[in-house]
């Protein structure tokens, strides 16, 4: 049973609208596309996971916090007898584990070994049950999903599950029965319930209003080359349509979300949107999804 869905995290969706309004510096870019190809792996993952049997509960993307510690999971599986403490990984190409760290075999570059930061995770996660006076079996697993993925090395010992090792991890699991009860349920909804939805120590990048290239791009391919036909908007660069109303929306909460200071007004949402249309149609699209507040003169949107 899915108790929470997996959505992205705010750091990856501030990074995906500025990409494609402004030019992100090479650092920014490269966390961009590792939060994006983060997140496609735990999208896979989950579809696999879906085929599970027997009652457990599924718990996705918790932030939590434990003695001003912060520490994120990408997937809690709660079954009878044990919390599987899930960590996807979706790197690819070749690495290797030499004295504890993580290397890429192509040019030896070193990177955070997660089997590290899964062994915190999990120590913290322990600390937070004792404090809860909860007792559960906590087991935790660096899942790498990608099957363009090859480790070497790895210690036997390491709780790491290989891409060719998956589909057995989740047969096993779909093996072992699981009957779960009313304490399982509560154990659920206090993590739930405890998930931070801002992690603190995110550093976005800097960026100011007037900096940003304004108008409507395509959701497929970002080009702001779009043509109104009918009730859609018509990417000239791929042809992608979307209806006009879902393209105002999605922009709404990409500007309510880069600017949570400015108000949602008819005149600001015009002005970021930037394309040919009246504002009679952006009042009558935000009076109908939001609801309105403030006089005639000044009215905004929540």
């Amino acid at each position: 049973m899915l108790l929470k869905d997996r959505t992205e995290s705010e750091e990856l969706l501030v990074l995906r609208y500025l990409d494609a309004r402004m030019e992100l510096t090479e650092k920014e870019r490269y966390r961009h596309l590792n939060l994006e190809k983060g997140f496609e792996g735990e999208l896979q993952f989950d579809k696999l996971a879906e085929n599970l049997q027997e009652e457990r509960y599924v718990v996705n993307d918790l932030l939590l916090e434990v003695n001003n510690s912060y520490f994120q999971i990408d997937k809690f599986i709660i079954s009878q007898g044990v919390i599987h403490l899930l960590d996807i990984k979706n790197y690819e190409g070749e690495c290797y584990i030499k004295s504890g760290n993580l290397y890429t075999v192509a040019n030896h570059r070193e990177y955070k070994n997660p089997v590290d930061q899964l062994k915190r995770a999990a120590l913290l996660l322990r600390q937070l049950l004792h404090n809860l006076k909860l007792n559960y079996l906590v087991e935790p697993f660096v899942i790498f999903i990608n099957p363009e993925f090859t480790l070497y090395q790895a210690p036997l010992d390491d709780p790491i599950i290989l891409p060719t090792q998956v589909n057995g991890f989740l047969r096993d699991l779909n093996n072992t029965p699981s009957k779960l009860n009313d304490g399982h349920k509560k154990l659920a909804q206090i993590l739930i319930s405890l998930h931070k939805t801002k992690n603190p120590f995110t550093v976005f990048p800097t960026y100011t209003y007037d900096q940003l290239h304004k108008g409507i791009y395509c959701k497929t391919c970002k080009s702001f080359l779009l043509s109104i036909k009918n009730y859609d908007f018509v990417c000239g660069k791929c042809g992608r349509h979307e209806k006009i109303e879902d393209a105002i929306l999605r922009n709404v909460k990409e500007f309510s979300l880069l600017f949570p200071d400015r108000k949602i007004t008819t005149q600001s949402i015009y002005e970021w949107c930037n394309v040919n249309l009246s504002k009679r149609t952006f009042c009558r699209i935000l009076k109908k999804n939001y609801t309105a507040f403030g006089n005639t003169c000044d009215t905004y949107y929540k």
